[in-house]
């Protein structure tokens, strides 16, 4: 069963890291996956499965809403005259955004299981 707290706390220190992971981009990204995804797994416990789990759904979430709310900022910014495409290029970087932030979901379920393991 999931535990939806843990899952909050994760997606809570995904999301702070995440905003400070700019000034790093990549490894930044990186991090802020781990250090959520092992918080996630760390407070859900259980064993590497459980751990796992709570790690990649922590991850998955905090990855998607930071991807939309950098997408919605370009988006506006578009949309005041800052780009040739308007508020069509916050809709391109959201996209892409997404799967990217769905496939770096995978680092947050591998710390989420070392997570589990210890918690």
């Amino acid at each position: 069963m999931t535990d939806w707290r843990a899952v909050g706390i994760g997606f809570v220190v995904q999301v702070l890291v995440g905003l400070f992971a700019f000034a790093i981009p990549g490894i930044g990204h990186a991090a802020a996956g781990l250090i959520g995804g092992f918080a996630a797994g760390y407070v859900a416990g259980g064993g590497l499965g459980n751990g796992a789990w709570h790690g990649l759904l922590a991850g998955a979430i905090g990855g998607i809403v930071v991807a939309v709310l950098f997408g919605a900022g370009l988006s506006i910014a578009g949309g005041i005259g800052f780009g040739p495409l308007g508020f069509l290029a916050g809709l391109g970087t959201i996209a892409v955004a997404v799967v990217v932030a769905l496939i770096l979901a995978i680092d947050s379920a591998i710390a989420g299981a070392v997570g589990g393991l210890i918690g």
